[in-house]
């Protein structure tokens, strides 16, 4: 699975200017976020397929399908209620 191009960074467009209203988090370079010095989510695809790597608990990351709005939303979720705690 390679890392998402910028063809599919731009169709999360919408999605993507949500999570840049969320507080903490510092956008890199497009679809690259970072928590304080760790990164903390980036994107990946396979075919038209999109997923992202989120690291809402330590240590690692956890994968997302993110290629629907209902699965964006329910990511953004999931990061809202972390960026939280």
């Amino acid at each position: 699975m390679k890392h998402a191009s910028k063809n599919t960074i731009q169709r999360l467009a919408p999605f993507l200017e949500q999570v840049r209203r969320l507080p903490s988090l510092k956008e890199k370079k497009p679809g690259v976020y970072y928590l304080r010095s760790k990164a903390f989510m980036h994107f990946h695809e396979e075919g038209v397929e999109i997923y992202a790597d989120v690291r809402l608990t330590q240590p690692g990351f956890d994968r997302f399908h993110c290629s629907t709005k209902q699965q964006q939303q329910e990511l953004l979720r999931l990061i809202a209620k972390a960026l939280a705690c």
